[in-house]
């Protein structure tokens, strides 16, 4: 498989979606079926020796990367997903950003005790929501082995929140 440079094939879209903000859109890497398998075979190598339970995957663009990623890895997916989206007991948090608050929910019943998960998100900016989807899993009994984005906005300083946490990305900026 020829490797090609992930941060090529990122657009950016100006003023998206307020005034003043560079969007990072992953859809030009998604379009690009080699591309796409790059990021996920990247990610499965890096965990295929780490003996984990399960993929945690945030809503809504972590599912993206998570599903395929669980599958490869032959692991269960467990989804963290915004309030009123998951059928069974819950358990839920309520996290800040930048221009209000938000929350986040995960099944009560998501994991065994002690469970290694790995989190996994299209994006690291501020930290925020990983932050929240950490409590969750911890919340429900789970061990979070790791944080692995495919790509962190460094200049938000996000890693600095998950400080207790290993983080793994593929493209930073």
């Amino acid at each position: 498989m020829t490797n090609t440079n992930l941060a090529d094939l990122v657009r950016n879209v100006p003023d998206f979606p307020l005034p003043g903000i560079q969007f990072k859109d992953i859809t030009t890497l998604l379009r690009n079926g080699p591309a796409f398998r790059q990021v996920i075979q990247a990610l499965a190598d890096r965990y295929a020796d780490r003996k984990l339970d399960a993929i945690v995957g945030v809503e809504s663009r972590g599912f993206i990367f998570s599903a395929p990623l669980a599958f490869q890895l032959g692991v269960g997916l467990v989804p963290v997903r915004k309030p009123g989206k998951l059928p069974a007991d819950t358990y839920q948090v309520e996290y800040a950003l930048e221009y209000g608050t938000n929350k986040l929910e995960i099944h009560r019943d998501a994991f065994q005790p002690g469970a290694r998960v790995l989190v996994v998100d299209d994006l690291l900016a501020t930290g925020g929501t990983i932050v929240a989807a950490t409590q969750l899993i911890e919340q429900a009994g789970g061990v979070v082995e790791e944080l692995a984005f495919v790509i962190e906005l460094s200049f938000l300083n996000g890693r600095e929140k998950l400080g207790k946490y290993a983080v793994h990305a593929l493209i930073q900026y």
